[in-house]
Formats: C-alpha cells, sequence, structure tokens
C-alpha cells in the first residue's frame, strides 16, 4: 500500500491579512511619515496669512489664493534667487558630467599603478565633513578673492560631487563591452571617435543619472552657499529661504510658496527623467 500525504492549504485570507500586516502598513505609515511635510507646506503655500495659524486648523486651503507665491517670486525676490541656483547648478553638471566621464573612462578602461589606492582616496573623500572644511575653504576663496561670487560655488560644488560621480561612470562604462569599441577601432576609428560614436549612446542612461545627482546635489547645497555668499542679489534658493525667517516676524504663507518653488525643478526632473535613473542605477550595481 502507498501512503499518502494530505497537503492542507492554509486559508488566503490570513495569508494576506500577515502579509499586509508586516509589509503594507508599515509602508504606508512610512509613505505618510514621509510625505505629509511635503503635503503641508503645499497647502500651507496656497492658504491666506490669516488662515494659517487660525485654530481650528484647516487641512485643505479654503478658500485658496496664489497670493504667497506672488509675494515669494516678486517681493522676496524669489526671481533672482532661482535664476543664480540655476546658474550653478548648470555649470556644476556641466563640469562633473565632462570630468566623470574622463576619469570614469580611465579607470574602466585602463590599467596603472595605484588604481585601487586612487579609487579608495576618491571614496575617502565622502566620508569628509562639509562643516570641517568651512574655514579653510573660505580662506582659500577670500586669497582668490571669490567671496560673493557665484562661481567659488561652481568650483566647491563639482569639487565634491565629482568623486563620487566619477566612481559611478566607471561602474556604468565597465557594463559596456571592451569589444564594441575594439571592432569600431579595426574599422577605422580612433579611441576618441569610437567613445562617442559607440560608447555614449549605449552609456545614455548613467549619463542622466549622473546629471541628476549632481544637479540635486548642487540644487540644494546650504551650508558654503550660506557662508560665501554676503550679497543678497548672489543668494541661492536655500540661503534665500533662510533669509525669509525674521528676528520677529515669519511670513509662513511665502516660506512655504519659496518651498514648493524650491522643489519643483526638482521634482519635475525626477518625473521626466525616471525611466533613465532606474535603469543608470541598475547598470551602474552591476559591475564596479
Amino acid at each position: 500500500m502507498r501512503n499518502t500525504q494530505t497537503i492542507k492549504t492554509a486559508p488566503i485570507l490570513p495569508r494576506i491579512m500577515e502579509k499586509a500586516f508586516l509589509l503594507y502598513i508599515p509602508m504606508l505609515l512610512a509613505m505618510v511619515f514621509t510625505l505629509f511635510p511635503l503635503f503641508w507646506a503645499l497647502v500651507t503655500a496656497f492658504k491666506r496669512e490669516s488662515d494659517i495659524t487660525k485654530l481650528p486648523i484647516k487641512y485643505l486651503p479654503l478658500p485658496a489664493t496664489f497670493n504667497n507665491f506672488l509675494i515669494a517670486w516678486n517681493n522676496v525676490g524669489f526671481s533672482k534667487y532661482f535664476i543664480n541656483s540655476l546658474i550653478v547648478a548648470a555649470l556644476t553638471v556641466l563640469i562633473v558630467l565632462v570630468c566623470s566621464i574622463l576619469v570614469g573612462y580611465a579607470i574602466s578602461r585602463f590599467k596603472f599603478r595605484g588604481k585601487k589606492l586612487f579609487m579608495l582616496l576618491l571614496l575617502c573623500t565622502q566620508f569628509i565633513p562639509g562643516a570641517m572644511l568651512l574655514i579653510p575653504m573660505f580662506e582659500i576663496f577670500r586669497a582668490l578673492h571669490l567671496t560673493s561670487n557665484l562661481m567659488a560655488l561652481v568650483i566647491i560644488n563639482s569639487t565634491f560631487q565629482l568623486p563620487f560621480n566619477a566612481i559611478l561612470m566607471s561602474g556604468f562604462i565597465s557594463n559596456i563591452p571592451e569589444q564594441l569599441e575594439e571592432a569600431a577601432m579595426v574599422d577605422g576609428c580612433s579611441r576618441l571617435k569610437s567613445v562617442f560614436l559607440v560608447v555614449f549612446p549605449i552609456l545614455m542612461p548613467g549619463i542622466v543619472a549622473t546629471m541628476v545627482y549632481t544637479f540635486i546635489g548642487s540644487w540644494n547645497e546650504f551650508l558654503f552657499a550660506l557662508m560665501l555668499i554676503s550679497k543678497k542679489a548672489l543668494f541661492t534658493l536655500p540661503v534665500g529661504l533662510r533669509y525669509m525667517q525674521g528676528e520677529y516676524d515669519i511670513q509662513y504663507g511665502a516660506l512655504a510658496a519659496g518651498s514648493v518653488i524650491a522643489l519643483l525643478p526638482a521634482a519635475i526632473l525626477f518625473a521626466y527623467v525616471q525611466k533613465f535613473l532606474v535603469q543608470g542605477i541598475s547598470a551602474g550595481a552591476v559591475k564596479g
């Protein structure tokens, strides 16, 4: 006689409840904890100033107003701060992108003495806190007469952003078969031409990922911008938000509107390049 075993299947409903309790509910709580400050800033930006501190609290801006955005953009000067931040971020992206591609390509394709030590030093630069470099950086830029100059922010942002992005770019390039370049060189291309014709099109997700990381890091930089820029006309958005908090008065509506204005470019950028960003991260994580 053959022994038969009875397979007991657990009810489906308890499994779903267990999964929801262990996975979905904590994720939902984390999402609410993360998104509620953004929601509250958006709601406050559309409230009238008299309704912001009124009790009971209103969770929807009824009636809504755009006056806070007009105050932040025209009266406070966010239009100028926005342009300053855009100039600094765009120049930083350009410098970091070119240098990170060159450094990443050299790390990925060439063998040279001290290569591992060089990569280790690049990584170690990420462990240095920026606050520790405030005084020496200020003294250097004061000696160069670059205080209250947007180029000082471009140089600092590029210096801090380059090591990580160079290592990231080397991972992207390592995933591109070297045989493709060799085939192009056999057909008569130089190494530089093969890089432009073969590597760049395949490297586009990594380039987009590097551009996004660099742009966001430069766009949000506050510490050095606060230290080096003393002229109000050269303030960037983070510094402009800081000076909206007066000693005796805070315009909460305009401050919230300014925060939304500062957040919009990053949010739109992430939404637009999300596909390339995910492809770039996954490509750079396979090889190093």
